[in-house]
């Protein structure tokens, strides 16, 4: 995980789907969904009930996203998180972004080994002034 990859994934990847995002607004998904929106990114709900969030269709998982998905943005616990890498890498994106306090290493590696960029334990919100595109 490298600052250099915070800024591609922030600046390349247009379509975000969104791991456990639901239309739920005291969540940490919803604010960052919206954010994410404001600066010109596609977000794609991703949460078994599939609802519309900010405008967009919902989906019960990755697998059901008719479309390419540039990077898979997990809200979920740390021990819940790695099949969502595992499955990022299946339908062929480019980046998994681990929110703050999502942890696990050992789904870092195999998503880096497959070729995608990694980020964990950090928020794309709290990135962008630093390292998002101007």
């Amino acid at each position: 995980m490298s600052t250099e990859d915070v800024r591609w994934i922030l600046a390349h990847c247009d379509t975000w789907a969104i791991i456990g995002l639901a239309d739920n607004p005291s969540r940490a998904a919803h604010g960052v969904a919206r954010f994410l929106q404001q600066r010109g990114k596609r977000i794609v709900p991703v949460h078994p009930r599939a609802e519309t969030v900010w405008g967009e269709q919902g989906y019960a998982s990755l697998a059901d996203i008719p479309f390419p998905v540039d990077c898979v943005d997990v809200f979920r616990r740390s021990e819940d998180a790695g099949p969502f890498a595992d499955e990022a890498v299946t339908i062929g994106a480019k980046a998994v972004w681990f929110q703050l306090n999502v942890i696990d290493d050992a789904a870092g590696k195999r998503a880096t080994d497959a070729g995608l960029r990694f980020i964990q334990d950090r928020c794309p919100v709290i990135e962008w002034p630093a390292h998002g595109p101007a």
